[in-house]
């Protein structure tokens, strides 16, 4: 009898069934899940150790990359073929970081990993010196690479297996400056032929509009600020917005202001997405004088660490005294910013064995211009450099 008491019940129940299907199914469309937290943007990360702090050691199996031969040299600094003294024992000193390993720069795999980029390099001669460097490591890469020099570029190579482009606009100040000749005939009397104009708020020509090309820059100034460069009868004199600033700046308080400018037109002006680096000072190595007062850096192996202070410690009043000092007002004004500090200067400060010196391939040029001690020999210290910048390259644009 029960099969026949549940029968007429049965269709009552199949529509109850659908009817909370129902009701269920429509209460949903009022219901939007939320969505999950946005994840944050991912910010580029340095490598895991500081690469900038440890030692110098010596490794007898260690060679350079490049030879004298590489078609990107400038005479200068080409210490082989210059034949300067002990070149071999230059560069078998090799860059241990405490704590980690700094691993030699892979040209291929770099040039792989940067494939349809461009690096740019902007500022004085040791920018320059270190673009040398860079251009001979990579060309064992790509052996087609060509000079180059366009959009402003002092000079440069480009490397067609891997669409990769790498300039050096050369900005000794950063900031824009030009020779005006003093008309008064008062020159006479205070000494003053005329001044470099500073236009602190104005970058160079040479890079101001290199922002859209490149994907990353490596900025540097400092060895143009100083009284040698540009003594009292021709002074640098600053102006903001077309006036002389009042009173009158000293050369360091310019170079102050200079830097706060220009840092402000690079996170202003270039894109966010740009990988933007700044090479704090290359220690310059004279030794008893000036460059023009008989400087000799005359070494031949790198310093001890307890020498540094009195070399380089601007309290000691020495010839390379203006290095830290530089140093402590860029990264001063660099906080705060996502420019990234290369902080080459300690690694490099042992290495008063490794600059042109004498060697410098044109017949007179130590009676005429002195010693070189303040660029460096290529191969040499740059190339070290060179696997610095390269990991730090890597890591920033999170393509490794």
């Amino acid at each position: 009898m029960a099969p026949k008491l549940l029968s007429p019940l049965f269709p009552w129940l199949i529509l109850l069934t659908l009817l909370l299907l129902f009701i269920y199914s429509s209460l949903l469309q009022f219901h939007t899940p939320s969505p999950p937290f946005p994840q944050p943007k991912k910010i580029p990360t340095l490598p895991s150790c500081n690469l900038f702090n440890g030692h110098w050691v010596q490794d007898p199996n260690r060679r350079p990359m490049y030879d004298e031969t590489c078609p990107f040299h400038r005479n200068a600094w080409n210490c082989l073929r210059n034949k300067r003294d002990n070149m071999g024992t230059i560069n078998s000193w090799k860059w241990v970081p405490q704590d980690c390993v700094l691993h030699r720069i892979d040209p291929v795999r770099f040039l792989g990993l940067m494939r349809n980029r461009n690096i740019g390099f902007v500022g004085d001669s040791l920018n320059e010196n270190f673009l040398v460097s860079f251009l001979c490591i990579l060309r064992v890469a790509d052996l087609g690479a060509k000079k180059w020099k366009r959009k402003g570029a002092w000079r440069g190579a480009y490397f067609p297996k891997f669409n990769v482009t790498v300039g050096y606009h050369r900005a000794v100040l950063l900031a824009k400056y030009e020779w005006q000749s003093k008309q008064s005939a008062r020159g006479d009397e205070d000494g003053v032929k005329g001044i470099h104009r500073v236009d602190v708020d104005i970058p160079a020509d040479d890079w101001a509009n290199i922002a859209d090309f490149y994907d990353v820059l490596v900025f540097n100034t400092g060895h143009w600020w100083s009284s040698d460069k540009f003594p009292k009868e021709t002074p640098l004199t600053f102006y903001r917005a077309g006036k002389p600033i009042l009173p009158p700046l000293d050369i360091l308080d310019g170079f102050k202001v200079v830097l706060e400018n220009m840092v402000s037109y690079i996170q202003n002006k270039l894109p966010q997405k740009t990988l933007k680096l700044w090479r704090l000072q290359s220690p310059r190595h004279f030794y008893g004088g000036e460059w023009n007062q008989n400087g000799s850096c005359l070494f031949n192996k790198p310093l001890e660490e307890q020498q540094l202070d009195v070399w380089f410690d601007p309290s000691k009043n020495g010839p390379n005294k203006e290095e830290r000092l530089l140093n402590h007002l860029i990264e001063d004004t660099l906080q705060r910013t996502d420019i990234q500090l290369l902080n080459l200067t300690y690694l490099s400060e042992f290495r008063a064995d490794a600059h042109p010196a004498i060697w410098l391939g044109q017949k007179d040029a130590v009676a005429i211009w002195g010693q070189d001690c303040m660029h460096w020999c290529l191969p040499g210290v740059p190339d070290t450099w060179v696997d610095i910048l390269t990991e730090m390259i890597r890591f920033g644009l999170q393509i490794g």
